[in-house]
């Protein structure tokens, strides 16, 4: 249960931090419009916790007996101004688990994820929006990932904290509207991905991008990271963010014998697009709506699975006619911290 636990009270956390860094009215209502040159710290965000419950007796239209689910969500941002530099920290953390009586309780995840982003920009001369900056950022998850339509799921964990885990380091230039807007470009962005061998062993074409049996792939490409929110009302918050990457070192995996049993090229652009929308009902009350859109050519899909008896069938579940491309969306009735 502690380790259950653990990431939500992380994120709580995290959101305390946050609330404790504090900026003016007038400089917040200059750095919305204009970057001011200027020496303080500003901050801004957004934390949302839902949870849905259900319960149902002797019910004739049949149904979960119980049911709890717990999403929980963090955007939030730390920036430095100092005259013509800026030093922007993002750091996003997602994490729901979802309860049921006909599988014992057991936790099954339906959101991991753990991203910061740092960024340092030195503003052009005669420039009010161009920067030239180094980016870096770390993505990873809490706890273990499962396949849960592999029957034998416990004793398979696909993933874990550090496994994958991506590091990258960019350089390149930026344009940049304080809060509401941020494009960043580099053509060299070098990027470590990480993981336990185990996890990377499972199949001759490896894990994650990595090969098989090894622990780290280094990759060297093009990227790009653009950021975007906006207050629609009082009451209403949208925010959303694209990162596309390209690996110039991408290449066919062939086995011993020269055949082809993946294919990559630079060409497969890695594509990660994230959207939040925060609607305030009352007070604290609040609705939340996520979406994420994540292609990448090393997570490969497949419309079969193993069954119990070892037969190969049809996954029973929706979103099959969707590919690769991988979805996760999230809708919850809640409370909203904005800070």
């Amino acid at each position: 249960m502690k380790r259950i636990l653990l990431p939500v009270i992380l994120l709580m956390s995290a959101t305390n931090i946050l609330a404790q860094v504090g900026k003016t009215d007038d400089v917040k209502k200059s750095l919305s419009t204009t970057n001011k040159d200027t020496v303080c710290w500003e901050h801004g965000g957004i934390f949302t916790l839902g949870i849905n419950e259900g319960f149902l007796h002797n019910w004739a239209a049949g149904g979960e007996v119980a049911s709890l689910s717990i999403n929980s969500v963090l955007h939030g941002n730390i920036t430095y101004y100092h005259h013509s530099s800026v030093w922007t920290n993002n750091l996003d953390l997602a994490y729901g688990l979802n309860y049921a009586q006909s599988t014992g309780f057991l936790p099954k995840k339906t959101d991991d994820r753990i991203d910061f982003t740092s960024n340092f920009g030195s503003r052009l001369n005669n420039s009010k929006n161009f920067y030239f900056a180094g980016l870096f950022n770390f993505k990873s998850q809490f706890t273990k990932g499962y396949d849960y339509s592999d029957t034998a799921w416990m004793r398979n964990p696909k993933s874990t904290f550090m496994s994958p885990a991506y590091l990258t380091l960019a350089a390149g230039m930026e344009y940049k509207r304080n809060e509401a807007l941020s494009l960043f470009l580099s053509p060299i962005a070098g990027r470590e991905v990480l993981s336990d061998k185990k996890y990377t062993s499972f199949s001759k074409t490896g894990a994650f991008g990595i090969d098989s049996g090894k622990t780290s792939k280094f990759q060297l490409g093009a990227y790009f990271s653009g950021r975007y929110k906006k207050d629609l009302s009082k009451r209403t918050q949208f925010s959303t963010r694209l990162d596309l990457y390209c690996n110039y070192l991408a290449k066919d995996i062939k086995d011993d014998s020269g055949k082809v049993i993946k294919k990559d090229n630079p060409g497969n652009i890695q594509v990660y697009w994230d959207n939040l929308l925060v609607f305030k009902a009352y007070k604290s009350l609040s609705f939340t709506f996520g979406l994420t859109v994540v292609y990448d050519n090393n997570f490969p899909y497949t419309k079969t699975t193993t069954n119990s008896a070892g037969a190969t069938v049809n996954k029973d579940q929706p979103g099959n006619d969707l590919g690769w491309v991988q979805i996760n969306q999230v809708f919850s009735v809640g409370i909203a911290y904005k800070f």
